[in-house]
């Protein structure tokens, strides 16, 4: 198999480290986890759970990261698959690397997201979502290529894990392993430090869990922060891939 390189660009509370997970029970697969996020604190200033051991456990040089990240495959393994932020694109970093990726955006609806997230953390702007960067990405990318990135609503992978998992691999010339439905639970050495503020659930799961719709209450204050996000969600989602 040709070495492959996968960089999907999600949001917080995106189902990001659940597609993390089915990735890295690939016999064939090594992955990363939000390489860019000791970089997005130390610029940011803000103070995320974890802030001074994520500081301390990786590169906060945006270029060294880069570099590290679009050199040799670690273990010698046909596929590399990287978790990344979005929101960690932060303006006046050069992304013109991404043109050399195998890129995916993975996207989820923002009444999903802003209460999830906002249990854990404070929203203070439409940034930190990532749901801007995304965009930037894709028009990048449609630039370079002529047509989007693949593009997957994580509410359409949880209604069929297996339809959406095969058509992800598909999007990226990989083979499917039933291997991406299933995996052990618990914690991975491939987790970043921050896992025991944000992982919890995951580390609990064994597989994609199944979608069920329920009623969401968007807080009063987040409403206008919603309003924003859906719209460029709809964006995204209207280029999505179905399946």
């Amino acid at each position: 198999m040709d070495k492959t390189i996968i960089a999907m660009w999600s949001g917080p509370r995106n189902l990001s480290t659940a597609m993390m997970r089915s990735f890295e029970n690939r016999s064939d697969t090594v992955v990363l986890d939000e390489p860019f996020y000791a970089h997005f604190l130390d610029k940011t200033n803000l103070n995320h759970p974890g802030r001074d051991e994520v500081l301390l456990s990786q590169d906060c040089n945006w270029n060294n990261v880069v570099k590290m990240i679009t050199g040799p495959i670690p273990q010698n393994k046909p596929i590399w698959y990287q978790k990344h932020m979005a929101q960690h694109n932060l303006d006046g970093c050069d992304i013109s690397w991404i043109k050399n990726m195998n890129n995916c955006i993975l996207i989820r609806h923002p009444k999903y997201v802003i209460p999830s997230y906002n249990r854990e953390y404070s929203i203070s702007n439409e940034q930190l979502l990532g749901y801007t960067q995304q965009l930037d990405l894709i028009r990048i990318l449609e630039e370079e290529l002529g047509a989007p990135p693949p593009i997957f609503d994580a509410t359409d992978i949880l209604k069929n894990p297996e339809k959406g998992i095969k058509k992800i691999c598909m999007s990226l010339g990989i083979p499917f392993s039933k291997k991406m439905l299933k995996w052990p639970n618990g914690k991975r050495n491939s987790d970043g430090v921050w896992a025991k503020y944000w992982y919890k659930n995951v580390e609990n799961s064994t597989q994609f869990n199944p979608f069920f719709e329920k009623d969401i209450n968007i807080p009063k204050e987040l409403i206008p922060l919603y309003d924003k996000c859906r719209i460029h969600y709809h964006r995204m989602y209207k280029k999505r891939l179905i399946f």
